[in-house]
């Protein structure tokens, strides 16, 4: 299994074998340094994309779904503007939802929070600040960010957070700590939208819906018009299909709270 528990083992193994052989000089020096860079390249890349479960596991996409279900997802809310526009259109078609909520967003605006709850939408956490830097953060700078989320989530509805998506899918060591610590669940994505770029309205709806498949999770941002626009068309692809948005966990038959 390609993982970072693995790559390393095999990595310090190799390393020890090439070290001996240029010290015996049976093996060029170039070797060492490029089985150093495979492995900077391997585990940034393993960090970097959360479908591979590289340094810990998510729930990526439920495979062997056998009814004809998806799972919406929204990060980085809820947002002033454009949360309450894509309430409103899940509750048109009776679609069912995730929100991974950044924690001062839900501090800032609580009536969202509970108009999202109150529509039988689900929440989970998305860090605190979501800091470009959050992949360097230590483990205890990690853990207080997503306590901090965690409390305020709480205070508001009484509810404890359980689901946890990583900021911007970056995983490591440190982050993997802190969520076994706090008893989160990490959650992917298998449809990945990139409806924050400057990709059009119809290349983003092109990118989830082609090879669109049970079982998959659509990951959004309810941040933008854009995303706005690209959900209508993307509940009305979902009717076509005779397939329905729910929310993750009920694809996977888990708790969102503890």
């Amino acid at each position: 299994m390609l993982n970072f528990k693995s790559i390393n083992l095999l990595f310090t193994s190799s390393l020890l074998v090439v070290i001996f052989g240029v010290i015996l000089e049976k093996l060029p020096l170039w070797i060492l340094f490029s089985l150093i860079l495979i492995w900077l390249i391997i585990t940034a890349l393993g960090s970097g994309l959360i479908g591979w479960n590289y340094h810990f596991k998510s729930l990526n996409q439920k495979s062997n779904e056998s009814q004809l279900r998806v799972a919406v997802t929204f990060d980085d809310g809820p947002h002033p503007e454009f949360t309450p526009k894509v309430l409103t259109l899940l509750k048109q078609t009776n679609a069912k939802a995730t929100f991974f909520c950044i924690g001062k967003h839900i501090k800032a605006y609580p009536d969202i929070v509970r108009q999202i709850l109150d529509d039988g939408h689900r929440i989970g956490n998305h860090t605190y600040s979501h800091s470009n830097g959050f992949g360097f953060f230590s483990t205890q700078r990690v853990q207080s960010e997503l306590e901090q989320t965690n409390q305020v989530f709480e205070q508001l509805t009484g509810l404890k957070l359980r689901l946890y998506r990583p900021a911007f899918g970056v995983t490591n060591p440190n982050i993997k700590k802190a969520i076994q610590r706090l008893g989160l669940l990490s959650i992917g994505w298998s449809k990945r939208s990139l409806d924050t770029t400057k990709l059009s309205k119809q290349a983003v709806l092109n990118r989830i819906t082609n090879g669109l498949k049970p079982g998959d999770v659509i990951l959004l941002h309810d941040t933008s018009q854009k995303t706005v626009d690209t959900l209508e068309q993307l509940l009305l692809f979902l009717q076509k299909q005779n397939m329905k948005s729910v929310s993750i966990d009920t694809l996977f038959d888990i708790e969102a709270y503890a």
